[in-house]
C-alpha cells in the first residue's frame, strides 16, 4: 500500500527531532482533536522492565471478561500497527493513513511551523483512534520515564510502575532515586498505585503516592511459583490457585502478580472479570519477542527475548541458567549505543558457545567492532541478517540459537524468519 508507506515515512521522519521530554506538545495536539483521552477510562504503565507484559495480561483479561479493551505499547516488532490494537487486533494499515492526515491536517491550519515527534504523534493517533472505536479501557504503557513521557496526559484509573532499574540514565538519571522520581511523576492524587519496586525505588514512590492508596507487591498482594509457568496468586480479595502462565519465565510470574492487582482495582472501578476471564486471559496472552521460542522443522530453536538493558538481560541468564542446558548455545546481540553493552555480555558470554554480534538498521546501534571489545572472539557481522544467516551455519538442529540485545535486533531476526516461513 504505497499511501502506508508514504505515512510512515513521515511518522519516522518526526524522530530527527528525538526525545523531547515535556508535555506542551502532546496536550496542544490533543486540543486540537478535542481531548480524546477523556473518551475513555485507561490504566496507566510505567517502570523499566515488565510495563508491556504487564500491559499485555491486563489487556487480555478485560478482552476475556468482555471489556472492549485498547493497548497501546512500545516499541513494535515487526509493523508499526502493533503498537495500537483493540482487543487484540491492530490497527489496519488504512487506519494509520487516514488517522495521520487526519491529525496531520489539523496541526498544519493551526501552526504549520511547529515541531513536535514522533511519540508525540502517535500517542495522539492512538487515542483518537481508541475514541473512533468506543474503546472502555486502554491499557497505556509508558515510552519513557513517567513525568514528561508523552502519555503522561490521561488521568487512569490505575497506575501501575512494574520496578525501577538502571535504564536511560541519560535522560532520567544517573541514580535510582533520580530514576524512581521520574516514573514516580505518572502518579495522580486519587489514582491507586500498584508496584512491585522495592528499596530505594520503593520509598520515592511512597513519597509520590502520598496522596492516594499503594499496593505493594510482597505487602497488599503476593504470588507463589507453584510449578514450571503455575503461580498461585493473594490479593485483597481473591485468591486463586494453579495460574498457568502462557508467557515464559519466572519474571513473568511477578508480572502476572502486578497485573492481577490491577484487575483487582478495575474491579473497584466498575469493570468486573470473573475468574474464568482471569484464568484464560494469563492462559492466552501473547507478547512476542519475550522469551518467544521460535520451531522450524530441521533447523535450531530459537530464542527471541528483546533483554535491553543489564536487569531484562539478568531475567534472560537466569532462565537459561536453568533451561535448555542440554543444548549448545550461540548467541546473536545487537544492541544499541547508549546501553551498557559491557554488563550486559558479562552475564551473557557464559551461557554461550558461539557469539555472533550485529547491528540492527537503526541510527542508534551499537557498532559490532565497538560491542567486540567486551567479547573477544566473537564473530562480528554487520547486519541482522547476516548475523542470523552465519548463525544457521554454525548451528545444528538440537541447538539453541538466543537473538537478544534490543527489541530492533529481535524485530530484524523476527521478520525474516517470518519471510523465510
Amino acid at each position: 500500500m504505497k499511501a502506508y508507506g508514504e505515512i510512515l515515512d513521515y511518522l519516522y521522519g518526526l524522530e530527527k527531532f528525538g526525545i523531547v521530554f515535556g508535555l506542551d506538545n502532546i496536550t496542544w495536539i490533543l486540543s486540537l482533536l478535542g481531548n480524546p483521552q477523556d473518551a475513555f477510562k485507561a490504566v496507566h504503565i510505567a517502570g523499566t522492565n515488565g510495563k508491556g507484559s504487564v500491559a499485555a495480561m491486563v489487556a487480555e483479561i478485560l478482552r476475556e471478561g468482555g471489556v472492549l479493551t485498547g493497548l497501546y505499547t512500545s516499541p513494535h516488532l515487526v509493523s508499526f500497527t502493533e503498537r495500537i490494537t483493540i482487543n487484540g487486533e491492530p490497527i489496519r494499515e488504512e487506519e494509520v493513513v487516514e488517522l495521520t492526515r487526519f491529525i496531520k491536517e489539523r496541526i498544519q491550519r493551526a501552526d504549520g511551523g511547529r515541531h513536535f515527534t514522533f511519540f508525540d504523534f502517535t500517542t495522539a493517533l492512538a487515542f483518537e483512534y481508541f475514541k473512533r472505536k468506543g474503546v472502555e479501557v486502554a491499557v497505556v504503557e509508558v515510552g519513557l520515564g513517567g513525568r514528561l513521557d508523552s502519555t503522561n496526559v490521561i488521568h487512569p484509573l490505575v497506575t501501575v510502575i512494574t520496578n525501577v532499574d538502571f535504564d536511560h540514565q541519560d535522560y532520567l538519571g544517573t541514580t535510582i532515586e533520580e530514576i524512581a522520581r521520574e516514573k514516580a511523576g505518572v502518579v495522580k492524587d486519587h489514582v491507586p498505585v500498584v508496584t512491585g519496586a522495592r528499596g530505594p525505588a520503593l520509598e520515592i514512590i511512597r513519597g509520590a503516592a502520598a496522596g492516594t492508596d499503594l499496593y505493594v507487591l510482597g505487602e497488599a498482594f503476593s504470588y507463589k511459583k507453584q510449578d514450571e509457568q503455575v503461580m498461585g496468586y493473594r490479593g485483597m480479595r481473591r485468591t486463586l490457585d494453579g495460574l498457568a502462565l502462557r508467557l515464559r519465565g519466572d519474571h513473568q510470574i511477578f508480572n502476572a502478580a502486578l497485573a492481577l492487582c490491577t484487575v483487582e482495582l478495575l474491579d473497584a472501578a466498575g469493570f468486573a472479570v470473573n475468574e474464568t476471564a482471569v484464568r484464560k486471559g494469563l492462559a492466552t496472552v501473547q507478547w512476542p519477542g519475550r522469551l518467544e521460542l521460535v520451531r522450524r522443522p530441521g533447523r535450531p530453536l530459537i530464542l527471541l527475548d528483546g533483554a535491553h538493558n543489564p536487569a531484562g538481560v539478568g531475567t534472560l541468564a537466569s532462565y537459561l541458567s536453568t533451561h535448555f542446558l542440554d543444548k549448545k548455545r550461540i548467541l546473536l546481540f545487537g544492541v544499541m549505543k547508549d546501553k551498557a553493552f559491557g554488563e550486559m555480555l558479562s552475564a551473557l558470554l557464559p551461557l554461550a558457545g558461539h557469539t555472533i554480534l550485529t547491528r540492527p538498521e537503526v541510527e542508534r546501534a551499537a557498532l559490532p567492532d565497538e560491542v567486540a571489545r567486551y567479547a573477544p572472539g566473537a564473530l562480528v557481522t554487520t547486519s541482522v541478517k547476516e548475523a542470523l544467516a552465519e548463525a544457521l551455519k554454525i548451528a545444528r538442529g538440537d541447538d539453541l540459537l538466543v537473538i537478544t540485545g534490543s527489541f530492533y535486533t529481535v524485530g530484524e531476526a523476527r521478520k525474516l524468519l517470518d519471510e523465510e516461513r
